[in-house]
């Protein structure tokens, strides 16, 4: 059975004479369009209702792999939760660290820069020093903050964080006590000045 090609359209007296072909499309393109719809239909129910798969479970499981097969950051964190403690030697060697490694992005001062200030009460990720550790130790790579976790030390993060703390607290007013939290997630304060900024 043969198509009918060639076929004029008559639009030419409304289109300044521009005319328009109504020719099929070749076979092998109309069959080929109808599998591409067919293997879409197919490959959505097979990924998302029998496979059951999907990106955030894909995710998922290699965020699980991979703290199986790199524990550091897992450990320093822990490590670091618990010896932490805001004392005066531990904010003076927090300032040191902060100096050499944080200045960057978060100023001299902490003012803030390409990174947060530390010097209100806006927190993005958490104002509660356990949430201060753990910004530190697993950074925020989607803002570009870096993982500390694999590069300074339990003892450095305690530091710097105890400096971070000791700072906000003393631009705000905010005790201590409220950033190292109550209860079972506290972070303990061996110095006894809970209350009060380390001076």
């Amino acid at each position: 059975m043969s198509k009918d090609t060639n076929r004029l359209l008559g639009h030419a007296d409304e289109a300044d004479g521009i005319d328009e072909y109504d020719n099929p499309l070749p076979d092998w393109w109309v069959g080929l369009f109808w599998f591409t719809v067919l293997w879409a239909v197919g490959y959505g129910l097979w990924y998302h209702v029998i496979g059951d798969r999907s990106q955030a479970r894909r995710l998922s499981e290699e965020m699980t792999a991979a703290e199986a097969r790199w524990p550091a950051q897992a450990e320093a964190l822990a490590a670091a939760a618990a010896d932490f403690a805001v004392t005066a030697e531990a904010v003076a060697a927090g300032e040191a660290v902060f100096q050499q490694n944080c200045v960057v992005c978060h100023g001299q001062n902490l003012e803030g820069g390409i990174g947060p200030t530390f010097l209100d009460d806006e927190w993005l990720h958490g104002g509660q020093a356990k949430d201060i550790l753990t910004t530190i130790t697993q950074g925020v790579p989607a803002k570009g903050m870096i993982p500390w976790g694999g590069i300074l030390s339990p003892e450095q993060i305690n530091q710097v964080a105890a400096y971070v703390i000791t700072k906000n607290s003393e631009a705000t007013g905010r005790p201590l006590g409220d950033i190292l939290g109550s209860g079972e997630d506290a972070v303990p304060d061996p110095s006894g000045s809970a209350g009060d900024p380390v001076g």
